[in-house]
């Protein structure tokens, strides 16, 4: 008999004379003549309520039966008296599939977040983040839905990549040598005899190589893992995450602005329309404001201010920064939240900041001192999105190039892009999980991802 998923079951119209679930025991309540089981096999928020009497097979294997075990039930769903459920399960057999030693250490209902970082493999089975892992999985699937709808491609970044996108440096090596006999030239590692002939690191972005895809398909994004050795314990910082970034040939900064700005608004509201009971697990239980906070975001345009104007705004705040601003410094998130939370309150665009504070490849703007890129903040969380104007012009590219003291001949390729039928492009890359914890309410980075990787810490 086919097994049926409880999320299937309680959506059900009538009732069905006989079918299995299977899943995990939450809860167990026994009286005289029956037992209720809560089952939960993580298709959804809700449990199924099962009911096993005397009279049902494998009745006696419920002695067996704790919080977390698996199991197999055959029976007919049919309504239920009690308030609060449609439907409930009455069970003709009972099968137990796994059993959960009595140490199973999810058996308390409230658990800290810090406590359950060291249980990465069973966390998933909370309440908790049994939802973020379906908002995770389902704005995963919106995000390619808001891409496709748009006429962009989705191509595959390399992730062993031998180009430095941010030029911070801060980037796991990739390497076949044996770190105990590392072949030396000259005092230092001998990469030409490594297995590329070259160093060669895990990427941190997937933006070079969009860029190749748009300068020939038009509109491209990537969607996959990114990486960055920075030895940071702050909230909003991983060792690995997962990047939207989206490439557009023939655009300008303000498209790239409308498209992070609508991108961010149609994943909001499909969350909203798709994963509504998971969201007020965490409106409930989270944060109180999230609802209010996520139709704030969609309620108007976001404001669209230029980096000199947002220092001007924080230099004259009525409150003191634990970071000095000034032009020509970055904004901090606590900057980045103040525009968001208490002077504008909603979402802010930042753009043209100074050249010296962005990226090589962000286009010059006619000032020569200022560059065409653009920060979304937002509240709670700050920078949402990070992008710009791509430099199209060769000769400005190379200059910018040397000014940074980046080798050049690295970057051979990229180069060709504008020499050959350069366009104007454009494109920014998105957090996936910063976006999560602002659906979801989140504070931490390391509970929107299902294994997070952080200093010192690398569960399997």
């Amino acid at each position: 008999m086919k097994n049926v998923r409880v999320a299937d079951m309680l959506l059900s119209e009538s009732e069905v004379a006989s079918l299995v679930v299977k899943g995990w025991v939450r809860t167990k309540r026994e009286s005289k003549e029956f037992v209720f089981l809560e089952i939960n096999d993580g298709s959804c928020l809700k449990n199924l309520q099962a009911i096993v009497d005397t009279g049902a097979e494998g009745f006696d294997q419920l002695e067996r039966v704790n919080t977390g075990a698996a199991v197999s039930l055959e029976g007919a769903l049919v309504e239920s008296p009690g308030q609060g459920q449609k439907w409930e399960l009455k069970v003709r057999r009972l099968e137990v599939l796994g059993e959960a030693d009595p140490s199973y250490p999810l058996q308390k209902k409230r658990h800290t977040d810090e406590y359950l970082r060291t249980i990465a493999h069973l966390r998933p089975r909370t309440n908790k983040f049994g939802a973020l892992n379906r908002i995770r999985a389902e704005l995963a699937f919106g995000v390619h839905k808001f891409f496709h709808e748009r006429g962009f491609f989705h191509v595959h970044a390399p992730i062993i990549t031998g180009s430095d996108c941010e030029g911070a440096g801060e980037m796991f090596q990739v390497t076949t040598f044996d770190l105990a006999n590392v072949p030396k030239k000259g005092g230092k590692a001998d990469f030409e005899q490594d297995f590329f002939g070259k160093e060669a690191s895990l990427t941190v972005s997937g933006q070079l190589a969009a860029e190749n895809l748009a300068c020939a398909l038009g509109r491209v994004y990537t969607f996959g893992p990114t990486f960055r050795a920075e030895n940071s314990n702050t909230p909003k910082h991983a060792a690995e995450f997962w990047m939207i970034e989206p490439e557009m040939a023939f655009a300008s900064l303000t498209d790239n602005m409308d498209l992070g700005e609508d991108c961010i608004k149609w994943l909001i509201q499909y969350l909203l329309d798709n994963c509504r009971d998971d969201l007020e697990l965490f409106g409930n239980f989270v944060d109180k404001t999230l609802f209010a906070t996520l139709h704030n975001i969609l309620a108007k345009p976001f404001v669209r201010l230029p980096y000199a104007e947002a220092v001007g705004i924080l230099k004259s705040a009525p409150r003191n920064f634990e970071f000095p601003v000034d032009f020509g410094t970055d904004l901090q998130t606590e900057h980045e939240r103040y525009l968001t939370e208490e002077h504008f309150k909603q979402p802010v665009i930042v753009f043209d900041y100074p050249k010296e504070i962005k990226a090589f490849y962000m286009r010059l703007n006619d000032d020569d001192k200022t560059v065409g890129a653009m920060d979304v903040l937002v509240p709670r969380i700050g920078e949402l999105i990070g992008g710009s104007a791509r430099e199209e012009r060769l000769s400005v590219l190379e200059r910018r190039i040397d000014e940074l003291g980046l080798p050049k001949e690295e970057y051979w390729w990229y180069l060709d892009l504008r020499r050959f039928g350069s366009v104007p492009h454009a494109g920014f890359g998105m957090g996936f999980e910063r976006l999560l914890m602002l659906v979801t309410g989140i504070s931490n980075i390391r509970d929107v991802i299902p294994f997070p990787r952080t200093p010192r810490h690398l569960e399997f």
